[in-house]
């Protein structure tokens, strides 16, 4: 029985596990955007998100704890320069995961998983206007009220 196995072992030995969702980790900052199955872009967004989070205070400790992770100095120069000012306000979801179809191979799920403020795609189109629902009894009061000042008009 799996009781208390909250995360996918993604069948790796731990070691293994560490260092690869740090080197797409690694990947993901640097190219803002990387294509993987579906398992492993679930785990690297819970893998990311809490270092660009730590990002957003930069101070040596953050540093020092996000380095311990990621192992790579251009990744954090890189996260802590350019990604950190630009998610500053974002109070969470960092990262978008989309589904692509199933590998040719071995049918195994695709998925890009992206920096969210880094789509080019994304921050081009314009956002549609938010349409408030009304209830059909607040648009008949209105014009019921509008009726009878125009029938005491003529």
């Amino acid at each position: 029985m799996r009781h208390n196995k909250k995360f996918n072992h993604l069948g790796r030995t731990a070691s293994h596990r560490k260092a690869m969702l740090a080197n797409m980790a690694i990947s993901l900052i640097m190219h803002k955007r990387i294509t993987t199955t579906l398992a492993k872009a679930k785990e690297l967004k819970k893998y990311v998100e809490p270092l660009v989070t730590r990002s957003k205070e930069d101070t040596t400790n953050s540093r020092r704890v996000v380095f311990s992770y990621l192992q790579d100095k251009y990744a954090v120069t890189e996260l802590f320069k350019v990604i950190a000012p630009k998610v500053g306000d974002r109070p969470g979801g960092y990262t978008r995961i989309i589904k692509l179809g199933i590998r040719q191979g071995d049918a195994a799920p695709i998925a890009f998983i992206e920096l969210v403020d880094f789509d080019e795609n994304m921050a081009k189109a314009p956002k549609a206007a938010k349409k408030t629902r009304r209830s059909r009894k607040s648009s008949n009061a209105a014009e019921a009220v509008e009726a009878p000042a125009e029938a005491q008009e003529a």
